[in-house]
């Protein structure tokens, strides 16, 4: 889609864009097929994401589940209908279910990475005042301006150390927030052009790749 997107606008491009179009069209089609066996994985992922030791990683990652269940669910639907093997779906009603279950999966894994960052952040805290503990004095004549600046480089900086001590962590929540965009359009909640969510897709599938390749980056579940 972001190639697509690049070479649309420019003239004499006309059948790179088309030929685009088909292997858009065909990648899309062998991701359906891969999507029957993802309703099983998805149904998996479920059943063990109820056993999670923490309250809200389980109801988080749990509805998330079930919701992308429901999506795949919606998707396989789809494409029954664009192979002609049901021509009564109504197309644009299930399209609509799919990317709203999608968002809402996505949304609450969303949730629960941020659930993660602060706890991340709660202990980064609590560390570097146990450090600083024997060194800390206010200095005097702070101003309000002066308080807040501070709370903010403070803020950002435990977020920095936070994702940087635990990179899958980080890795899951941009891969997420990348996801997230293509239904936020779908939906109209917030809309973006096709360069934005085609880079967000390469990012998104970037971050994927990684976790395939190096297991150990996958967010695990506690």
């Amino acid at each position: 889609m972001l190639l697509r997107y690049l070479l649309e606008p420019k003239a004499g491009k006309e059948k790179v864009v088309m030929k685009l179009k088909k292997l858009e069209s065909s990648v899309s089609t062998g991701r359906k097929w891969f999507r029957l066996g993802n309703v099983l994985h998805a149904v998996q992922a479920t059943q063990q994401s109820v056993h999670a030791t923490d309250l809200v990683p389980r109801l988080c990652l749990t509805l998330a589940n079930v919701n992308r269940v429901i999506y795949f669910i919606c998707d396989t639907i789809l494409w029954v209908r664009s192979v002609g093997l049901a021509s009564g779906i109504n197309k644009e009603k299930w399209r609509m279910w799919a990317a709203r279950h999608y968002y809402y999966s996505l949304l609450l894994s969303l949730a629960r990475d941020l659930y993660e960052i602060s706890l991340q952040m709660e202990q980064a805290a609590h560390d570097r005042a146990k450090r600083e503990k024997s060194l800390s004095q206010e200095p005097l004549g702070y101003s309000v301006a002066d308080e807040e600046t501070e709370w903010l480089q403070s803020f950002l900086l435990l977020l920095f150390r936070s994702l940087k001590k635990h990179p899958p962590l980080l890795l899951d929540t941009v891969k997420n927030f990348c996801d997230i965009l293509n239904p936020l359009d779908q939906l109209g909640i917030y809309k973006s052009n096709p360069g934005i969510i085609g880079l967000g897709g390469l990012v998104s599938s970037i971050a994927g790749i990684i976790i395939v390749a190096y297991p150990q980056m996958k967010l695990k579940m506690h």
